[in-house]
């Protein structure tokens, strides 16, 4: 399945009924150098919505909300040491935590990459 994307510019790219949450490079970008992340421990049922990790910049504190709701299976400990990753890979080495998808048909009021470059252009 392709990456979707909220309006609080939080991704999410699902495998089975696992997805995986990041924020979007637009995010990072408007955030600054990370220096701080703070991410949910496993176990932790979420809700679509909630405040479930923060990020800190040399610019501001961000709550991160899940795209989706379920519980939280793994969390991305290497943030702790290695924070930059959110800007370096945003996509990638800097994912915050992974979800089992409590109710998959959420996903559908997410945005594709489209519609989520449109929104962020709307946006400026």
């Amino acid at each position: 399945m392709a990456v979707k994307y909220s309006k609080d510019h939080e991704w999410i790219s699902v495998a089975g009924d696992i997805g995986t949450v990041g924020i979007s490079p637009y995010a990072q970008e408007q955030l600054g150098d990370v220096v701080f992340v703070e991410v949910p421990q496993a176990g932790r049922k979420i809700a679509k919505g909630e405040s479930v990790a923060v990020v800190e910049s040399v610019k501001a504190a961000s709550d991160i909300y899940s795209p989706a709701s379920g519980e939280v299976i793994e969390s991305n400990a290497a943030l702790a040491d290695s924070p930059g990753d959110v800007n370096a890979d945003p996509m990638g080495k800097g994912w915050f935590f992974k979800v089992r998808l409590g109710n998959p048909s959420e996903l559908d009021e997410l945005m594709d990459q489209a519609a989520y470059d449109a929104f962020v252009k709307s946006l400026s």
